[in-house]
């Protein structure tokens, strides 16, 4: 086998063998599913309703009964233990109980009617006081709120550039669909129907790179950087000590704004990463948790944008402003969030989920080490993920080239077949208030005994 090649440490022969094996047992173990997907979900293209579903790794969809707090139950009656948990959409849990009280609640008041209700006043109290920016909007995604937020930032400053981080991940906002190719910034491979070049008005530099920030930033024509405080939805990259210090300092010396996109970091804590390690940005952006499960999301601005804004408003001619659509803000979205600002995202629910990261980790990292395995796990907080590659990486091109697709599409599978739901996209894991101590050392046996296989210490 010396010649034969490897992924991620791991010889492709042991892969195939392992993936072969777990999709006949998972095929063999949901007949329904199974019915389901060989007669064709009729009305559908490629016969499920968004196309980012075709990225779970089973031969089949798995089709959804019911979930519960950190459980989810197919139609073939398998319980697993949820630490995909809707990729972070239900990062509190499946139908946290304030939330559907709320819900069902404001369902018989009223679904829409584009006017504010007492829980929206609520909800902007809370706001302020949770994440610190006076001044809020709601949006029904975090893209919406990320595209509105940028929309502003270029409208305040006058200018048109957006500086990105190689990598990131900010939903399905044009702007940030820019990439690095040997050094220099291209449209990301793969887009369907761009016609425009991205990278004329968007420059891309790699994440905790200061000089390439401080170069793109020199020429006084970016209106805003738009970044995760760790890089999220590829391989995890965290920051290095004083990354954060220094992309803010940079930004304020260069008149240029700073949006901290908080969708996958409010796993750190109740007010995000930004209050937890004491940030201070100009936007504010968190989407898919916010709501408990409902489409929301928020979008938050100082002092400063607030009074440039109304001195544009003042000055613009009626009609629309491109910020804003029909559906955000609606009362079920609000009703929602008001429950799960007051009575999910608490800290109390926040040190169970650090406390279980922590040992989902440490398991994680065990695991790999008794396996000889070149991986790595890390965490931010609530938020888990196993890497199969060295590390600590330190960038988006060192996350890109650390996926090994084989390699994790067959862990993923095995994972299912022992119980344990994982998101498909990489390998992040998410600990919620549901969670047992039971789930995750079930996780942590089930990921073991794949690593030891993979690794060739099993049969």
């Amino acid at each position: 086998m010396a010649h034969e090649s490897v992924i991620g440490g791991v010889e492709t022969h042991r892969i195939e063998s392992l993936h072969a094996r777990e999709a006949a047992r998972y095929a063999a173990a949901r007949p329904r599913a199974a019915a389901l997907a060989a007669a064709g979900h009729h009305g559908y293209y490629a016969g499920l309703p968004l196309q980012w579903m075709l990225d779970w790794p089973m031969p089949f969809a798995m089709v959804v009964a019911h979930a519960s707090g950190a459980t989810l139950t197919d139609i073939d009656g398998h319980t697993l233990a949820d630490f995909c948990l809707g990729d972070t959409g239900s990062m509190f849990g499946h139908s946290p109980p304030p939330v559907v009280r709320a819900i069902t609640a404001q369902a018989a008041r009223g679904l829409t009617y584009m006017l504010p209700t007492e829980d929206t006043l609520a909800v902007g109290e809370l706001l302020v006081e949770r994440f610190g920016l006076p001044h809020w909007q709601i949006a029904t995604t975090a893209s919406d709120a990320n595209r509105f937020a940028l929309r502003l930032a270029r409208a305040v400053t006058g200018r048109d550039q957006v500086v990105v981080m190689n990598g990131c991940y900010h939903g399905a906002v044009d702007d940030t669909f820019v990439t690095l190719k040997d050094g220099r910034a291209v449209n990301r491979p793969g887009l369907f129907g761009q016609v425009t070049d991205l990278t004329a008005h968007t420059r891309v530099v790699e994440f905790n790179d200061l000089a390439a920030l401080e170069a793109a930033l020199a020429p006084g024509d970016v209106a805003c950087v738009i970044a995760e405080p760790a890089l999220t939805n590829c391989c995890m990259v965290l920051p290095e000590p004083g990354y954060h210090d220094a992309l803010r300092r940079l930004t304020r010396a260069t008149g240029t704004l700073l949006l901290i996109d908080e969708t996958h970091t409010i796993s750190t804590g109740p007010g995000g990463y930004t209050r937890r390690f004491g940030l201070e940005p100009d936007f504010f952006v968190l989407g898919k948790p916010i709501a408990g499960g409902i489409p929301a999301s928020v979008w938050g601005f100082s002092d400063a944008i607030a009074a440039r804004w109304d001195e544009l408003r003042a000055a613009k001619d009626a009609g629309y402003s491109g910020i804003g659509t029909t559906l955000s803000a609606n009362p079920l979205a609000l009703a929602a969030m008001r429950a799960t600002l007051s009575e999910v995202m608490t800290e109390a629910a926040y040190a169970h989920m650090e406390r279980l990261a922590g040992r989902l980790c440490d398991g994680l990292g065990a695991a790999i080490r008794a396996a000889g395995l070149p991986w790595h796990a890390l965490r931010c907080g609530a938020r888990v993920e196993f890497i199969c590659a060295p590390g600590p990486l330190r960038n988006g091109s060192e996350a890109m080239h650390a996926h090994g697709t084989a390699l994790e599409r067959a862990i993923h599978l095995g994972l299912v077949n022992r119980g344990c739901l994982i998101a498909p996209f990489h390998n992040m894991m998410l600990v919620c208030p549901a969670t047992t101590v039971a789930d995750v050392d079930r996780l942590v046996s089930a990921f073991a005994g794949l690593a030891l296989e993979l690794a060739g210490d099993r049969p």
